[in-house]
């Protein structure tokens, strides 16, 4: 992991960020020795996983059956 201060990092941003694109290492930048940002590598989410609480939801009826007459109000928009 790599620290820098807040002027080191606006001076060499570009290079920092290949180091990063290229090694995959994080970098902490720090204002008067404390730390105030980290810059890391950007991780993609699989979008084929099911979400946790999508899951979890239950429908109990057939959501492609059609409405009947009681059930349609007939109104058109």
């Amino acid at each position: 992991m790599l620290v820098v201060n807040t002027q080191e990092a606006k001076t060499n941003l570009s290079a920092l960020l290949a180091k990063i694109e290229q090694s995959g290492e994080e970098v902490i930048i720090c204002r008067n020795g404390k730390p105030i940002a980290e810059l890391r590598p950007h991780k993609r989410k699989n979008r084929l996983l099911a979400h946790p609480v999508m899951g979890k939801i239950k429908i109990h009826y057939d959501p492609t059956e059609t409405f009947t007459e009681d059930e349609w109000s007939g109104e058109t928009i």
